[in-house]
């Protein structure tokens, strides 16, 4: 491609004062942006009007960066990632740019300066709840990462305009409310109208032949839609890269139709509005209704729809072939949520461009990677063929294509395996007939890839083995990662601020293997007193917060035990309530026994039908009830349900820690990326060999980490062999005391049935298996016990987990895909400057 500049790009003229970085044009700028974009002046101003001001001050310094990016992609046609997630968790916005333009400690003397609250700044963000958790968070971390490594990248996504719900505790229930996180607006975000993509919906195909005798498909919508992208640069650290998040916010075509208005149909005038948009209203609406089912698959569609689209209006405004699509785009599908974009991609090239079947799919196979996020079958998507038929019928008609073809290749390999024929069939045909995601996502893409070590080997072994026996090469492992610049420089600035003191620079931000230089402090006392006084600092500070959002004041001398997550029985909160409650009954039977002082903090949403998760908030809140007040206790044992878990508070939650609770049943959790960002702040784990855990041990070191429980082979044999949770409940006298007195209606006021379909579940079935591992369990927490008595011990071990910490940043998982999956290179950016 030709590097010669654009006359226009030449003339562009950049002035100084927009792109300076020094403290007085930092004043400057900010108070400009208080004048003339929020129209306001000091005695009139709000906190959100400061707020406003300053990201719009710092947004100038990366739009340069922006446009620059853009305008080298642009001019040498760069092989670009293009990532596709229903979530990105992105969390607040100014902190993170601070940290990635280097600016931050001068902006915080700058306001300082004015007179302003700089922390107070930060926390007027409203957080955009735009995913569920772990996945939506990973998506946050690896566009954020592309940037650092500068590797050419779009995230696409949804724009949608009440993410996650707002989490409140009445009466010790969770209580859903919207997430209003529009309504000051979003300084980050700028709309291009001009990039709208119209996206159809329902109807039926058409079947004719044209004059060549080649059979062509026409689409004809019941519906259509259109697509409004809304971009967010996302800038990397200390680099010249800003890359873009493109969400989609759907509209109606005609958003308000005359002829019905002026016929007196009033509803009707604005109802096809209404009806598009709630398409990028809510993330995940319930699916348990049919409409929902149907509201979800569209959402799907929608943006894979908008986002490939886009894909082709990039190829060829940069004036490249239709063939060379998947030689600029590696798309990688994050879960299944974004798969039917292969199914979508046959359909533009095929329907719409006019290619062969077979050079369309070789175009797709290639473009197309995927990433596989969960172990549990009822996650794996799948849609009823009803469902599929009516909202994508054309599609419906592609995957069975697909499907029959799919088939012949299995046939031929696999002579006389109807079973096998069965498990792999893009239709599940076993009774109600459903389209699975996960297997159309797997056949259309060249790469398939787990998330931690474990979750990829029992997905070649169990949950896609069929895949792996048909085509092993396409399977690799790629371990999460999380960036350290949120969840270190921004979440724990006095550790960091300590790190790049003792390495002599602060280049392990960028390189976090390098943090191994501190295992040499591991035994310094004065370097471990600073640690412990960090440390103690970040506990004040939850237990601030943690009382002006309870009322519950704790202890920040006690060991602050955590476990944030999203609420799921696999995840096994209660099985930490169990020991909650054993360690109560120890204190009943003896009120001077030797219990070390702990707070027991959790935190994380159930998900609204999810009545079993929600019933597992509601027994943390009521054993918390009684615990937190009873005199024989005397405060050595605390318990707080912290509402509304995000990525906000995650950054005071993941620093305060002391240890780090990651007790899911072997064999469920895909890898986990909380485990890493506990880790990475000097918290220790207690786990199972579950997930990331795995990997997490064997870089820090077993005698750093606190192993309890089954293995995943245990697990699976212990239910082959017949588990009968009773044996454990007869045989363990305090576990037994532990059921009862829950069962009992101890923590419920004498309501025995309250907590009754935990219980039942626990000693009929108990799935996750928590009665097999709580004498483990208990065991292990008596050891966390004994090691955080020993100051010396415990300082050494949390040092040495974060030295260890290095291989579970999102740069090294990044580059892992860069060169096992992506074939993605670093494409360095010169600003534009006048």
């Amino acid at each position: 491609m030709s590097h010669e500049q654009d006359p226009l790009e030449r003339a562009l003229h950049v002035e100084d004062d927009r792109i300076a970085l020094g403290k007085e044009a930092l004043k400057s700028a900010f108070l400009d942006d208080l004048f003339y974009a929020q129209g306001k002046f000091p005695a009139l101003a709000t906190r959100n009007d400061y707020y406003m001001a300053l990201a719009y001050a710092v947004r100038d310094r990366m739009l340069q960066r922006w446009v620059s990016t853009a305008a080298t992609y642009t001019r040498e046609g760069s092989r670009t990632v293009a990532y596709l997630s229903a979530e990105f968790l992105m969390g607040p916005q100014l902190g993170n740019n601070l940290v990635n333009l280097g600016i931050l400690p001068r902006v915080r003397e700058a306001m300082v300066e004015l007179g302003l609250d700089f922390d107070e700044l930060l926390h007027q963000e409203e957080e955009p709840g735009l995913g569920n958790g772990g996945l939506g968070r990973l998506a946050a971390c690896f566009i954020e990462s592309l940037a650092t490594l500068e590797v050419p990248s779009l995230g696409y996504g949804i724009r949608y305009e009440f993410g996650i719900f707002h989490q409140s505790i009445v009466d010790g229930w969770q209580v859903e409310k919207s997430d209003k996180w529009l309504k000051y607006g979003n300084p980050w975000e700028l709309v291009r109208p001009e990039w709208a993509v119209e996206v159809k919906f329902g109807g039926r195909t058409q079947h004719d032949v044209d004059e060549l005798g080649r059979l062509r498909v026409r689409w004809i919508p019941e519906k259509t839609v259109v697509g409004v992208p809304y971009d967010t640069p996302v800038l990397g650290y200390r680099t010249n890269t800003a890359n873009t998040l493109r969400l989609w916010r759907a509209e109606a075509p005609e958003s308000f139709d005359f002829a019905s208005f002026n016929s007196g149909d009033y509803y009707g005038a604005v109802n096809q509005k209404i009806t598009s948009e709630n398409l990028s209203k809510v993330l995940y609406p319930n699916d348990e209704q049919l409409r929902g089912k149907e509201l979800r698959l569209e959402q799907q569609y929608f943006f894979v729809a908008c986002s490939l689209r886009d894909m082709l209006r990039i190829l060829r405004g940069q004036k490249l072939e239709l063939h060379r699509f998947a030689e600029k785009f590696a798309i990688q599908l994050n879960d299944t949520h974004p798969a039917i974009a292969v199914a979508e991609l046959m359909r533009l090239l095929v329907d719409e461009e006019q290619m062969s079947w077979d050079e369309a799919w070789d175009v797709t196979a290639r473009s197309f990677a995927y990433t596989n996020h969960t172990l549990l079958p009822e996650a794996l998507e799948r849609w009823p063929i009803a469902v599929f038929g009516k909202v994508l019928p054309r599609h419906l008609e592609i995957v069975q294509e697909i499907n029959g073809r799919f088939l012949e290749e299995v046939r031929m390999r696999f002579l006389g395996d109807e079973g096998r024929l069965a498990r792999m069939s893009l239709i599940d045909e076993s009774g109600e007939r459903y389209v699975r995601m996960a297997h159309l996502a797997c056949v259309g893409s060249h790469a398939i890839n787990g998330v931690s070590s474990l979750h990829s080997e029992l997905l070649t072994n169990d949950v896609l083995k069929d895949f792996h026996d048909l085509w092993p090469h396409k399977f690799h492992n790629a371990t999460n990662g999380v960036t350290p610049r949120r969840w270190i420089v921004l979440s724990n600035q006095p550790l960091a601020q300590l790190i790049s003191e003792h390495l002599g620079d602060d280049h392990w931000i960028k390189d976090l293997t390098r943090l191994r230089g501190l295992e040499r402090f591991a035994d310094d006392a004065h370097f471990g007193g600073r640690w412990r006084a960090i440390k103690l600092e970040n506990k004040r500070r939850l237990a601030a917060y943690a009382e002006r959002k309870t009322g519950i004041a704790v202890d920040p001398y006690s060991l602050f035990d955590v476990l944030v997550k999203r609420i799921h029985e696999y995840k096994r909160q209660h099985l930490q309530i169990l020991h909650i409650v054993a360690l109560y009954r120890r204190i009943k039977a003896d009120p001077q026994a030797e219990i070390l002082s702990r707070t027991f903090l959790f935190g994380g949403k159930a998900a609204p039908g999810y009545y079993a998760a929600k019933l597992m908030i509601r027994l943390i809140t009521a054993v918390g009830e009684i615990v937190n007040r009873d005199p024989d206790v005397r405060g050595r044992i605390k318990v707080v349900f912290l509402p509304n878990f995000n990525v906000t508070n995650g950054q005071m939650v993941y620093p305060a820690a002391d240890l780090s609770e990651q007790i899911s049943t072997a064999g469920k959790e895909a890898s986990g990326t909380g485990n890493m960002k506990f880790c990475m702040n000097g918290a220790l784990t207690i786990g199972t060999l579950d997930g990331a855990n795995i990997e997490i041990r064997e870089e820090v070191g077993a005698e750093n980490f606190f192993l309890f429980g089954l293995d995943a082979a245990q697990v699976r044999d212990r239910r082959a062999a017949g588990y009968r949770p009773l044996d454990h409940y007869e045989a363990n006298a305090e576990l037994r005391g532990v059921i009862d007195l829950i069962r009992g209606g101890y923590f419920s006021r004498g309501d025995a049935g309250l907590f009754e379909p935990l219980i039942a579940d626990l000693l009929g079935k108990d799935p996750y298996m928590l009665l097999a591992d709580f004498e483990s369990y208990l065991a292990c927490q008596d050891e966390v016990s004994r090691a955080y008595l020993d100051t010396h011990r415990w300082t050494r071990m949390s040092i040495l987990n974060v030295a260890r910490s290095g291989r579970f940043s999102s740069d090294r998982a990044v580059a892992e895909y860069c060169a096992d999956i992506w074939n993605a290179r670093p494409v360095p950016i010169q600003l534009i400057t006048h």
